[in-house]
């Protein structure tokens, strides 16, 4: 193999697994050096960042599907993936290939010298190079885990972009919306635009901001949204900048409204640069689709996938489930990682949710099923709950549990996503996302 460690991604991934002594070691020393040893290439002469507890992901599929549509060349990168690591890196919206991935590999680990990398710093430094070999016009880059000293941070965005705020990670970003807001907010640059479509933004943003020069335009304040009264369109403006008419995006949920504006803000703040017509962001709209986002997969029972794991997004979920009711029931598949707080997370589903059944998960990280459900029966205690080894089996029993008018969803992390679609491939196969 000519020195190279590995010739195919599933070996090097375990092996990065492994190679660092924790899987999470916040901090931008290691990860700068081994870039710098790589040339410290700039991923693309126009760079976006993307922080935020919930929302990170619908916002970069916005950008990603609307300058693509404008004809512009562009990388996104992502995480977690669903199904197979290349989603996390993708070129022109496509994911990138093995090959090019294991030569990536093959760099980073020749050029980090003594020191160790974690999973994600890895990853990014994969996504780095392959996004300044692709000759982008535009990377769009979401931060892992908090913002300032997240691996994605040590590149300067020319547009930084902090979306809806939650309690998530508190262990590592601290227990309350103001210190959690400090840690999103280390992605502003001085003198470069720091956009934040949450509606209700924890104060130190807006202090960031000015304590850095760096143009503040916030939801609701320097740039908004308005529903039409039919509410069949929307429209969008910041000062005298108008777009009217638009089409509801493709995504479910009026939180989406919010995601799409801050996208929209950040294009209005890159304008000169690259500019958006107006067909563009009337296409990315109605394209963007990220996997696991309110999928609503059609049949005689409906499918709704949502990785979802925090209270701030199972609220959101339930007022997309309230939107859109069934006449049937809505049985529920919860699998979650061990340190997420169950309760706040099915007290926020309470109302929207007939029947759980609580998922063991292929991680060792995983909330073990009987636990979720005793979690389960105090936090809802008018819904039934049934303990399930696993999703496979979970899958088998709702498929003769569920009847025509009823409703399946799958939510609580993306592995529990992840291993509903590998339950059952074939059902997803070709099938259209219902709007």
């Amino acid at each position: 193999m000519n020195g190279v460690r590995f010739d195919n991604v599933h070996d090097w991934l375990a092996w990065q697994e492994t190679l660092h002594p924790a899987a999470i070691d916040l901090g931008l020393d290691r990860v700068q050096r081994a870039h710098e040893r790589l040339g410290g290439r700039r991923p693309a002469p126009v760079v976006v960042t993307v922080a935020g507890t919930n929302g990170k992901g619908s916002s970069v599929a916005f950008l990603e599907a609307m300058l693509g549509a404008a004809g512009y060349r562009t990388g996104a990168y992502t995480s977690p993936h669903l199904l197979r690591y290349n989603e996390r890196i993708r070129v022109d919206g496509e994911p990138v290939p093995d090959t090019a991935l294991c030569a990536a590999f093959a760099r980073i680990d020749a050029a980090r010298g003594a020191d160790s990398l974690t999973y994600f710093e890895f990853g990014t430094l994969a996504a780095l190079e392959l996004f300044a070999d692709a000759g982008l016009d535009v990377a769009l880059l979401e931060v892992g885990l908090g913002g300032r000293l997240d691996a994605v941070n040590l590149v300067d965005p020319d547009v930084a972009l902090v979306t809806r705020i939650g309690l998530d990670h508190t262990e590592w970003l601290g227990s309350d919306r103001e210190a959690i807001g400090v840690e999103k907010a280390g992605i502003f640059r001085a003198g470069r635009p720091a956009v934040c479509s949450d509606p209700a933004p924890p104060a130190a943003l807006p202090a960031r901001a000015r304590a850095l020069g760096a143009p503040w335009h916030a939801l609701g304040e320097q740039f908004g949204h308005r529903l039409a009264g039919d509410g069949s369109s929307w429209s969008w403006c910041a000062g005298q900048a108008r777009h009217e008419d638009l089409p509801l995006p493709a995504l479910a949920g009026r939180h989406q409204l919010d995601n799409a504006s801050g996208a929209l803000m950040v294009l209005e703040c890159l304008r000169g640069r690259l500019p958006v017509p107006r067909h563009a962001l009337v296409a990315g709209l109605r394209e963007a689709r990220p996997a696991g986002r309110f999928q609503r997969l059609a049949g005689a029972v409906e499918q709704v996938l949502d990785v979802a794991h925090n209270a701030l997004g199972a609220e959101t979920l339930a007022a997309a489930l309230a939107e859109r009711p069934v006449a049937g029931r809505t049985l529920a598949v919860l699998g979650m990682l061990a340190d997420k707080d169950c309760a706040a997370f099915v007290a926020a589903l309470r109302g929207q949710v007939d029947a759980w059944w609580a998922v063991g998960l292929a991680d060792a990280r995983a909330a073990a099923a009987d636990d979720l459900c005793a979690c389960i029966r105090r936090a809802a205690p008018a819904a039934g709950c049934e303990v399930c080894g696993d999703v496979r089996a979970a899958h088998a029993g709702l498929c003769a549990e569920a009847r025509a008018g009823d409703r399946i969803l799958v939510c609580g992390s993306f592995h529990t996503v992840a291993e509903w679609l590998a339950a059952a491939p074939s059902e997803t196969d070709g099938v259209t996302w219902t709007i």
